[in-house]
Order: structure tokens, then C-alpha cells, then sequence
């Protein structure tokens, strides 16, 4: 590009300069690696996921050339150490049993407590809370576990007369550890949010509930629903807390003050040394119900980012 005069641009001198110096331009190299290393960086994850998914579906393949796979999902028997008995239902049972009464609990909850932080407490109160939450989701699961057995347990025993270990106690304690993620999740997308669309809706005429509940939470709508869907693969993984408090119930059980056992606490319980690899369909049982319970959370991730990309508000 040349001015009126023929003479050429800055840009264009600069551009020109630019492309002179890039073949001995001293950091060149370096850039040239840098970039690697982040590509191999961000590749890594998706290699590590590709072959987890591989290995899972290499050894499930192996377990349903024995086992059909319309009697693993469709059996509500399992029992695969005396009656040789592959019916996945109670697990699963189980698994959506314990993730969705937490759901219940920790959904409602972190959204409230997003809401708040973000619309209502004054800044003291907000640098008090966000600290104690973010405390809350570093504790270990095996901690929460213990404070379930000990804490929880007893009181839902004298009260409903629930088994010592039973699912209800861990739909409590999972649904509190889930609490501060839905919160986090939550609060950012209420704060991507323009403020102009809440002095509007203020300005409107609208109240201070209704400016957050009919502007601020729609605005926000595919990144709460994201973190709910998170949340609930969460729950449904959650291994430690339901080893410990949850029992070894394999029985089609859909009472939670009784035991329950779910996938996650299966896999968890078996993958021992004790397990024979000459037994194919018992050890293949355990990497098909880690190909289920992956399929699971994968389903639900695909799931989540494809409804927040279909309702995701962009704002300028």
C-alpha cells in the first residue's frame, strides 16, 4: 500500500522491516519452541483421555465376547464372584440414586450461595465466604467420608432408623462437597453479566429480585446449567465418600436409608491385588463398569458444553 505521493506507508515499511528480520531474529528459535511445547501441552490431555477411553473399551470388548451385553444392562443381579451374576442395574441404581439426591442438595444450595455473593453481600461478607468455600472444596474426600460416618451416620440412624452405612448419608455429604463448585461456576457466569443490564433493569422500574431473577439468572442461564451438569458428573465419579459410608449393597435397592453401592465404589473395592486376571469375565467386569461409568461422564461433559454453547449469551 503506497501514499499519494508513491511513497510507501508506515505499515508498510514496518511490515517490510519485519519480514527482513525474521530469519535472524534471535528469539525466532525460541518462539518456534515455546509453541511446541504448548501444542504438546494442550495435545496431552486429549492423548491421556484417548487412550483411558482405548484401554476401556479393549478390555470391555474382551468382557461382552463373554458376557451378552443385553444381560449386563438389562440384569438386576449382581453377583459376579458366587452366582456369576453380570446384571449392572444396582450399580447404576445406586450411582444415579446417591449423584442425583446430591444434586438435590448441592444444586439449590451453591446457586444460592452464588447469587448472594454476587448480588447481594456487601464486600467484607464476600471476602469472608469465597475464602471458607474455597477451603471447603480443598478438603480431601476421605475426610468428608469420616465426618459422614461419625457425624451424620448416628443421627439418621436415631432418627429414621437408617442402617449404620446407607446412601442417604452420603447424598448429604456429596451433596455439600459439591456445593462449592456449582458456587464458583455459578458466580462466574453471574458476573460475565453486564452491569448495564442490571442498571437497566433497575432503572425500569424493577426490583432488586426481579432485576436478578428475570435479567442476571436468564443471562447467565448456559453457565449455570454447566456448572449443574458439572456437578452432577462430579457426584456421579465420587468414589472415596461412598467406599466408606455407603455399604456394599449389590442388591436392586431404591431405599437410601439402606446401603447402596455404586459404580465408581465397586471399581474402587475390587481393583486390588486379589483380583485374579485369569478369571476373564470377573476381571473383565470391572473395566465394564468403568466403560459405563466413563461413557456416563462423557455424556454428560458433551452434553454440557453443547448446551452451553447453544444458549451462550455474548456481550460486548
Amino acid at each position: 500500500m503506497a501514499t499519494d505521493g508513491g511513497t510507501p506507508s508506515v505499515r508498510a515499511r514496518l511490515k517490510g522491516l519485519l519480514a527482513s528480520l525474521e530469519p535472524n531474529y534471535p528469539w525466532a528459535v525460541g518462539e518456534t519452541l515455546v509453541r511446541t511445547f504448548l501444542f504438546l501441552a494442550a495435545a496431552f490431555a486429549i492423548l491421556v483421555t484417548l487412550a483411558i477411553a482405548l484401554d476401556l473399551f479393549v478390555e470391555a470388548a474382551s468382557f461382552f465376547s463373554i458376557v451378552s451385553p443385553l444381560e449386563f444392562y438389562t440384569g438386576t443381579r449382581w453377583s459376579p464372584d458366587i452366582a456369576r451374576a453380570f446384571g449392572v442395574l444396582p450399580l447404576i441404581a445406586g450411582t444415579l440414586i446417591i449423584a442425583g439426591g446430591a444434586c438435590l442438595i448441592g444444586l439449590p444450595l451453591g446457586l444460592g450461595a452464588a447469587i448472594y455473593l454476587r448480588e447481594y453481600a456487601p464486600t467484607r461478607v464476600r471476602e469472608t465466604v469465597k475464602p471458607i468455600l474455597e477451603i471447603l472444596a480443598g478438603i480431601p474426600t476421605v475426610v468428608f467420608g469420616f465426618f459422614g460416618l461419625l457425624a451424620i451416620s448416628p443421627v439418621l440412624q436415631d432418627w429414621f432408623q437408617a442402617d449404620f452405612f446407607n446412601g442417604l448419608t452420603a447424598i448429604i455429604v456429596i451433596g455439600i462437597m459439591i456445593v462449592p463448585l456449582v458456587s464458583s461456576l455459578s458466580e462466574d457466569a453471574l458476573t460475565a453479566v453486564p452491569v448495564d443490564l442490571r442498571d437497566g433493569a433497575l432503572a425500569l422500574g424493577a426490583t432488586r429480585f426481579e432485576g436478578m431473577s428475570r435479567v442476571v439468572v436468564p443471562g447467565a442461564f448456559s453457565g449455570i446449567v454447566a456448572s449443574f451438569l458439572l456437578a452432577f458428573s462430579r457426584a456421579v465419579g465420587e468414589t472415596m465418600v461412598v467406599l466408606i459410608i455407603a455399604g456394599q449393597n449389590v442388591n436392586l435397592q431404591l431405599n437410601p436409608l439402606h446401603s447402596l453401592q455404586t459404580m465408581a465404589s465397586f471399581i474402587a473395592r475390587r481393583a486390588t491385588g486379589d483380583v485374579s486376571a485369569s478369571d476373564p469375565a470377573l476381571f473383565g467386569s470391572l473395566f465394564a463398569v468403568g466403560f459405563t461409568l466413563f461413557l456416563m461422564t462423557l455424556t454428560l461433559n458433551v452434553f454440557s458444553d453443547r448446551l452451553r454453547a447453544r444458549f451462550r449469551e455474548v456481550y460486548e
